[in-house]
């Protein structure tokens, strides 16, 4: 039964990394569509979200039809509830693609709350803010993901961190965008889609923040969730 159990959780590790390839994908093609103001980008990724919640639907079923099938203990058990906890923030991060790919649609067709109104108070503009907060985040999502594939806890503790620079980032976009619009009635409605859209960009920050807290739970046995920052360092 040893042999079929590892055959099971090999292709499980195979599902996860093909859904995770995909909405990786998705994030990075609404990011762009974002910045670019690419209504047809947009859209072809509002069109995949179906397609990322059929392979969630079938790692669950796979799930559970493993403990059934092999009624699995110790890191094999945690590996496995590992994985619905992994899938469940990828399916959020998909519909969370999704939202800044609508806000991208919106913002197409308004004035560019980027590049308008007054400059920011620390000279830094709007848009290379949004370009750093886009790096940033993504740079979790990948070392997050990387770190679930190779069971790296090391990686997985970093990206952890990472996510308080993402917070940073947010709050300085929120507090420029305040000034434009009140500086700029025009900027209003613009303004408030890219508010969305920086939010949605923090929350897949948040959710890469949990897959790596997932991932120190497999690897070391160690919940860290919840935990002040000085007691989640290895």
């Amino acid at each position: 039964m040893g042999k079929h159990l590892t055959r099971d959780l090999d292709d499980l590790q195979r599902r996860v990394t093909g859904m995770a390839a995909r909405v990786e994908e998705a994030i990075y093609a609404a990011l762009k569509a974002l910045q670019a103001r690419d209504r047809a980008l947009a859209a072809e990724v509002i069109a995949g979200d179906e397609a990322v919640d059929v392979l969630e639907n079938g790692i669950y079923e796979e799930c559970l039809k493993i403990q059934a099938l092999h009624q699995p203990v110790a890191i094999d058990l945690r590996r496995i509830a590992t994985t619905f906890m992994v899938t469940t923030d990828l399916e959020r991060m998909g519909d969370l693609a999704v939202d800044i790919a609508e806000r991208a649609e919106a913002l197409a067709g308004l004035p560019d709350v980027l590049t308008a109104g007054p400059p920011a108070a620390d000279g830094v503009t709007l848009s290379e803010k949004l370009v750093g907060m886009t790096d940033t985040a993504t740079a979790m999502v990948r070392e997050a993901l990387d770190a679930f594939v190779n069971l790296d806890a090391k990686q997985a503790r970093r990206v952890v961190r990472m996510d308080d620079q993402v917070d940073r980032m947010h709050a300085e976009m929120i507090r420029d965008l305040i000034a434009k619009m009140k500086a700029d009635p025009a900027l209003v409605e613009p303004g408030v889609s890219l508010f969305s859209a920086v939010r949605h960009l923090e929350r897949i920050a948040d959710h890469a923040t949990n897959i790596a807290e997932d991932v120190v739970y497999l690897v070391d046995g160690d919940v860290i969730r919840h935990r002040p920052e000085s007691m989640r360092e290895s």
